[in-house]
């Protein structure tokens, strides 16, 4: 008998071990196409301690199956690998792939991460079998590739009810969504992607199961439930108030016990493993360690469902950096706690990195606010400078992500909040465009989201992004590809943008001007120099201070009218800093700003 859980193919072929935990049961058989569905051809023998086994002849790769509980109930295995629907049947699957790509990650500091939807981003109609395949078609994967993006992170693909969803309402949580093409699919996705320079990372949903209580396949699985309000989830959910989420009644897994800890665990190794995923996002931690997502984490206290979701966490990401500690994990918990990426010796999640609310919602606002004199240059500097334990690795930046984009979640893309109804004019543009500035030019790991690059206004939501906006904009997409071949260093004379320093040496309250340095050891080719103009107002020759003596180079317009004919082209001129100090910097030199623009320098 094979060890794990599921449906465990032998290695020739020939028998299929199944295995699953039903504490509550009193009887347990397997049905399938394998013995014409029987309820009793196939009883699975009690293992103690809740888990039943046994061992089918003749149970194939391909072959559809359920388990049956107390010879009534009949169930969807939880650890399928693959199902005919959400709420169809599990699927035996061959788990042998053979890998044609060996990859290495790109080291976090160099990571620039492009989030993706797998239905909404391909520009063409897909079916069933080719949507996988579409993703890294050789038009899309060109498209990517000359951006400069090196970092693909995926919405949810494990398997949701029906075909369209972005995949935060998880059935299966081992199971690749049937309308995506299955597990083998994404296996071939991850191995192209990777053949074409990709890591790829995976947004996971353990926060909550499914859309709501009695829609989801774990709901009461072999029987057992307690009463609360009236009928609750059973063995793996919470059976009381705690099991409350924003997105359910009584949707949230018992972090408490130890066997729906181990299958969570288990998920979040398996993408890494099986699927050599180079990382994962877990999705809205907050309400992981806390039941209704405040802040307030008091050791043992009920409201933080008495630690069991923190230690869960911890646990998770420590055997992550035990097994595979070069894949990341990242935390969407955006109450800006330094303690989320801090190591579980500390104290902390242990999480390697964190989505930064402190930098896209103070942005953000800095940016669609309508009058300059309203823009917070104190903020600014904060969000550029912020560092998480002292390491501008432990935070994503960005402006645009699935959640800030939406509009069910009220929502809209950043072009549009800045003027709506107008999100092709200037004023969006110009300052869409300055926020992207700083995203790469920030201390962090710099992130877009799927049309940022083209200027798309049209809320995220299950339609295909507008490709016509890559004709119509080609010069904002070539924009954003300046910002991140400087952002990683291309041309060997932007070394510091991927360095871990940053110093704000000049936040302008009055006219709106900010410049900061950022290098890593320092030297020609590795300082630089970003200035940003947050006002509409021209500066043909504004005096800003520099680490170095000698000759400074513009790297980077953003006003350069080749971008769009309707910048203005700002004269941003090379400069030579002389030795008279200004703004806590040692020399100091004159640039020349475009209204809503950044430039950047270097030797």
């Amino acid at each position: 008998m094979r060890p794990g859980m599921g449906a465990l193919l032998h290695p020739d072929g020939t028998a299929t071990t199944f295995r699953v935990w039903a504490p509550f049961a009193t009887s347990v058989s397997v049905a399938g196409n394998f013995n014409s569905w029987s309820a009793t051809a196939h009883p699975l023998g009690s293992e103690g301690n809740g888990y039943w086994s046994a061992d089918i002849a003749g149970a194939h790769a391909g072959h559809q199956y359920r388990y049956v509980m107390n010879g009534t109930h009949w169930r969807i295995d939880p650890r399928a690998l693959a199902v005919t629907n959400s709420v169809g049947n599990g699927l035996i699957v061959d788990t042998h792939y053979d890998w044609q790509h060996p990859f290495q990650a790109p080291p976090w500091n160099e990571m620039v991460v492009y989030e993706m939807h797998t239905r909404t981003f391909p520009d063409v109609p897909t079916g069933n079998d080719t949507l996988f395949d579409e993703l890294m078609s050789t038009t899309n994967v060109e498209y990517l590739r000359e951006l400069g993006v090196n970092t693909l992170l995926i919405l949810p693909t494990a398997e949701f009810p029906g075909d369209v969803s972005w995949g935060y309402n998880p059935a299966h949580i081992f199971a690749v969504e049937s309308s995506y093409g299955g597990p083998r699919k994404f296996k071939e996705f991850v191995d192209r992607a990777h053949a074409n320079g990709f890591a790829v990372l995976l947004d996971v949903v353990y926060n909550h199961f499914g859309p709501s209580d009695i829609e989801h396949s774990l709901w009461q699985f072999d029987g057992w439930h307690q009463q609360d309000d009236g009928p609750t989830g059973g063995i793996y959910f919470y059976n009381d108030w705690r099991a409350r989420t924003p997105w359910g009644r009584k949707n949230r897994p018992d972090f408490g016990r130890g066997d729906v800890r181990q299958f969570i665990r288990d998920n979040a190794l398996m993408w890494l493993q099986d699927y050599r995923l180079d990382g994962l996002r877990f999705d809205m931690t907050v309400y992981i360690r806390n039941v209704d997502g405040s802040n307030d984490d008091a050791p043992g206290d009920a409201r933080n469902l008495g630690g069991a979701g923190w230690s869960l966490l911890q646990w998770v990401n420590d055997e992550i950096d035990r097994t595979q500690p070069w894949k990341i994990t990242m935390a969407e918990d955006l109450q800006g706690n330094a303690w989320v990426t801090n190591g579980s010796g500390a104290g902390g999640m242990a999480f390697d990195t964190q989505w930064d609310a402190r930098f896209v919602h103070p942005v953000r606002r800095a940016l669609v606010t309508v009058e300059d004199a309203g823009r917070d240059m104190e903020t600014l500097r904060v969000a550029i400078e912020h560092r998480p334990n002292g390491s501008p690795w432990q935070r994503i930046i960005y402006t645009e992500s699935h959640d800030e984009v939406a509009s069910s979640n009220g929502k809209r893309r950043l072009p549009e909040d800045i003027h709506p109804g107008c999100a092709d004019s200037w004023e969006s543009k110009k300052r869409s465009t300055l926020g992207a500035a700083m995203v790469f030019t920030g201390a962090g790991i710099p992130m877009i989201f799927q049309g940022q690059e083209i200027l798309e206004w049209i809320p995220f939501g299950d339609d295909r992004m507008d490709w016509g906006k890559y004709d119509r904009f080609r010069g904002i997409y070539h924009l954003y590809r300046d910002l991140i071949r400087l952002r990683r260093n291309w041309f060997n004379n932007t070394r510091g943008l991927r360095g871990a320093n940053v110093h704000v040496f000049h936040t302008g309250h009055d006219d709106k001007v900010m410049a900061f340095h950022r290098w890593d050891r320092g030297g020609p080719g590795d300082d630089v120099v970003v200035v940003m103009n947050f006002s509409a107002r021209t500066y043909p020759s504004y005096s800003i201070g520099f680490p170095r003596m000698g000759d400074w180079r513009v790297r980077f317009n953003s006003d350069w009218n080749g971008y769009s004919s309707d910048f203005g082209n700002t004269f941003s001129y090379d400069t030579t800093a002389g030795g008279s100090g200004l703004q806590s910097m040692p020399c100091s030199g004159n640039v020349g700003l475009g209204p809503y623009s950044a430039i950047i320098l270097s030797q």
